[in-house]
Parts: structure tokens; sequence; C-alpha cells
């Protein structure tokens, strides 16, 4: 399954960078991009997924955090 690197902006929106077959070369391309941008960029990200459609699903969903401390 490919590694696809997205640009998220606000509310949302999703742009595909990229797509690649190794974790190693989305990391690398996505770090590239990250310190090459200026401030109020989108935020870049990489997601594993089987289809562009079901990344952007994951990157799109809402996310509870865990607990802290103990509880």
């Amino acid at each position: 399954m490919p590694y696809f690197v997205f640009a998220i902006k606000p509310f949302g929106q999703l742009d595909k960078l990229a797509e690649f077959d190794a974790f190693k070369e989305a990391s690398i391309h996505a770090k590239a991009l990250r310190a090459t941008r200026p401030d109020g960029a989108p935020r870049i990200k990489i997601m594993f997924g089987e289809t562009q459609l079901a990344a952007e699903d994951q990157l799109l969903q809402l996310r509870v955090p865990g607990p802290t401390g103990d509880d």
C-alpha cells in the first residue's frame, strides 16, 4: 500500500502532493517540504492507505486524545 503526502489547508482541505511506495522516501520528501515552507503555509502530513480516498478519510477523522496522568 502506498504512502501519500498531503498539504492540509484550513477547513480540512487536502492537496495530495506526492505518493510513494516506501515510508522512507515519503518521509524524506515531507521533511524537505516542511523545511522550505514559509510561516502560515499548510501543514504537511504523511498517511498510509490502500487508496488516496482511504488516506484522506483517515486524515479527516477526529481523534480523541488518550488519558493523561494517573487515572
